[in-house]
């Protein structure tokens, strides 16, 4: 058993940890007011933007766009989004996961190449000898310390050049979907090519066009695109507030737990060390007065 020492060391140790994790915890809770602020205002705009362009070729019938050519899938982009720190639970665990279950299930036997947007993943996938940064110089771990447009549409803009060039014949987000602060929802969603909602096919909406289809389809699905990996770095970076702010809520209910635990065993011996003290004293004015 430890000795009274050897606990005063430890509850000195985790008191320190509480002070720490619960600080981190009220500097997860500023942040998420402003990231969940952030994702709830882009989300309505993006799905709309999106709606647009379905309803914009269905008119058609077919959507024809240089971002929307199908072709075999042997070359694959995963662009993987996690975050630059750990200390958020399973966060960055999940979204790395799964997209190694997608190399390994959907994409087998495919050229499949990982992007990743976040120090966590890219580390993860960079050991496992999976990451290639060549084809997309930009580096993205600085992208959440000033998470904004204008950043966003770099990455964006270098995604949609190798899949128009051919590098890649399919572009697939992975990322932490934020619901609330206690639950991220791992989400995979295609990218390029851009697909067509078969239940707008067909609309009855007859749409006069100025100037002609094709020319507003090719301006509108790059905005889309980048308005699409925003909305996606958003959404991660919301998610991975909340998920920080909730492991930080537990550890520091932990370490409260532990705290009791320790006090209580660290009672217990000093109770136990002065009653062998006074038996001590009993035993020796005893032992003098016989």
């Amino acid at each position: 058993m430890a000795n009274l020492k050897e606990i005063r060391t430890r509850i000195t140790s985790v008191s320190s940890t509480q002070q720490i994790t619960s600080a981190m915890k009220m500097v997860a809770a500023s942040k998420l007011k402003r990231a969940q602020r952030a994702i709830e205002q882009m989300r309505p705009f993006s799905e709309k933007l999106s709606a647009i362009i379905q309803n914009v070729s269905a008119n058609s019938g077919e959507l024809e766009s240089k971002y929307s050519e199908q072709s075999v899938n042997k070359n694959v982009l995963i662009v993987a989004i996690t975050s630059n720190r750990g200390l958020c639970g399973a966060f960055n665990a999940n979204v790395i996961k799964h997209t190694q279950q997608m190399i390994a299930e959907k994409y087998d036997g495919a050229n499949v190449t990982v992007y990743g947007i976040g120090k966590k993943g890219a580390d993860a996938f960079a050991n496992k000898n999976m990451l290639n940064r060549d084809v997309l110089p930009e580096n993205p771990f600085h992208i959440f310390d000033d998470l904004i447009f204008e950043n966003s549409s770099k990455i964006s803009s270098a995604i949609m050049e190798s899949f128009v060039d051919k590098t890649f014949d399919q572009v697939v987000l992975v990322y932490n979907s934020f619901k609330n602060a206690a639950v991220q929802i791992v989400k995979e969603e295609q990218y390029l090519p851009v697909e067509q909602n078969k239940e707008t096919s067909g609309s009855s909406i007859n749409y006069i066009f100025e100037p002609d289809e094709s020319e507003i389809l090719e301006d509108l699905i790059p905005r889309s695109l980048a308005v699409q990996l925003y909305k996606s770095l958003l959404d991660s970076n919301a998610a991975e507030n909340g998920a920080r702010m909730t492991a930080m809520h537990k550890a520091t209910d932990n370490a409260d737990d532990l705290l009791k635990e320790l006090k209580l065993t660290y009672n217990k011996l000093r109770q136990a060390a002065i009653t062998n003290e006074i038996l001590e004293i009993v035993g020796g004015a005893e032992a003098l007065s016989s």
